[in-house]
């Protein structure tokens, strides 16, 4: 089975950097593609970003609010994907969290979750 530990979150000053990193362990070979979502105090879940195991930016997809200042990748052994996040705002504070697509039968839904890692960005 596969499954991903988030880490990175944390507190950070409006305008700064952080790298959230989702590393997969087991059979990484079966995801093939990554996806970042969050989850805002009081809000529901919301995508944030999403990168097929294909190396190409046609596979890498933005939500409007975090195009230009948020960059997902991964390494070349598909175990590590990183949500680089630059010119933090104060509204995106959420619950961070990382799903691996992968085949139905390694899980039903296709997909498996990260824990979820918090990012609070301060005035």
């Amino acid at each position: 089975q596969v499954q991903l530990v988030e880490s990175g979150g944390g507190l950070v000053q409006a305008g700064g950097s952080l790298r959230l990193s989702c590393v997969a362990s087991g059979n990484t070979f079966d995801i093939y593609a990554m996806a970042w979502f969050r989850r805002a105090p009081g809000e529901e879940r919301e995508f944030v970003a999403r990168k097929s195991w294909e190396w190409t930016d046609g596979s890498t997809h933005y939500a409007d609010s975090v195009k230009g200042r948020f960059t997902i990748s991964r390494d070349g052994n598909k175990n590590t994907w990183y949500l680089q996040m630059n010119s933090l705002k104060p509204e995106d504070t959420a619950q961070y969290f990382c799903k691996a697509e992968v085949p139905q039968w390694l899980s039903p839904d296709g997909e498996v979750w990260g824990q979820g890692t918090l990012v609070a960005v301060s005035s």
